[in-house]
């Protein structure tokens, strides 16, 4: 860590070393599970975010918190969070700009951002000096695009499925956790059912089988939630299957061999917290 500190204050990096710590808690020894507001509790998730749903998984849950430090100009380039979770970030020291767009069946990646067709790979081929002179202004045009600063003591939702880039604007301190929000539970689920391949974040012996785990624990203590979950997920299915229909079917009065292509409507606004 005094290596990590010297080097916070003398580098030059256009793009620094940013540093997170998963295991902050059992290295300082600090009360995590302490009731909220009680002196034992170190700190609390905010009540306002609601219940965190990976919370029946006990201590098979995938890492969820981090402690993360960072010189100026150091930052994570654009990124969704893991397992289609969403995230709350409280900075403690130091200040952080974001740059945020909303998630969307039909809505674009960020300027600059790369997509697989199966949503699976996300590049940003550019540091976040090279974005920042290149599509800053561009991003900041385009639609949803959000953005803002945060300073020490304020805390940032980050929405399920959201791409947000972020910089250190000074020495920065932050902590930050992700949780599944009962609004979002339908996606979270059928991320882990549908993409087990980009599912991470859970021991080995757990990872491939994250979903049955979870429907097993939810099956036990919230089932009115997972029935409801599944159903949500049916729905979707149902819809984009519409979709796929209408995309491919023909012409009915077309002679054998013909071919018909059209875009189907879509009535529903982005889902935005």
């Amino acid at each position: 860590m005094n290596k990590y500190m010297s080097y916070m204050h003398d580098n030059a990096d256009e793009s620094p070393l940013y540093l997170f710590d998963r295991a902050f808690a059992e290295k300082t020894g600090i009360d995590i599970t302490a009731a909220p507001h009680s002196k034992e509790a170190a700190y609390w998730s905010p009540t306002c975010f609601g219940d965190d749903l990976f919370s029946v998984l006990g201590e098979h849950r995938p890492d969820c918190r981090w402690m993360i430090m960072g010189p100026k100009r150091s930052g994570s380039t654009f990124h969704k969070d893991p397992n289609a979770t969403s995230a709350w970030n409280a900075v403690l020291t130091g200040s952080k700009y974001w740059l945020m767009f909303p998630a969307g069946p039909d809505i674009e990646p960020p300027p600059g951002v790369i997509v697989s067709d199966d949503q699976s790979e996300i590049t940003s081929p550019l540091s976040i000096a090279e974005y920042m002179l290149t599509f800053h202004e561009l991003a900041r045009q385009t639609p949803g695009c959000k953005e803002g600063i945060c300073y020490a003591g304020e805390v940032l939702h980050v929405p399920s499925g959201w791409f947000h880039l972020v910089l250190n604007l000074e020495d920065s301190l932050a902590l930050t956790q992700n949780f599944v929000p009962r609004k979002k539970f339908p996606d979270v689920l059928g991320f882990l059912r549908d993409q087990r391949g980009e599912v991470s974040g859970f021991k080995e012996d757990v990872c491939d089988r994250a979903y049955e785990l979870f429907v097993e624990r939810l099956q036990e203590q919230h089932p009115d939630l997972l029935e409801e979950g599944h159903a949500e997920l049916e729905k979707k299915g149902k819809k984009s299957r519409s979709k796929w229909e209408q995309l491919t079917k023909g012409d009915e009065k077309e002679p054998v061999g013909g071919f018909s292509f059209g875009f189907g409507g879509d009535d529903d606004d982005a889902d935005i917290p």
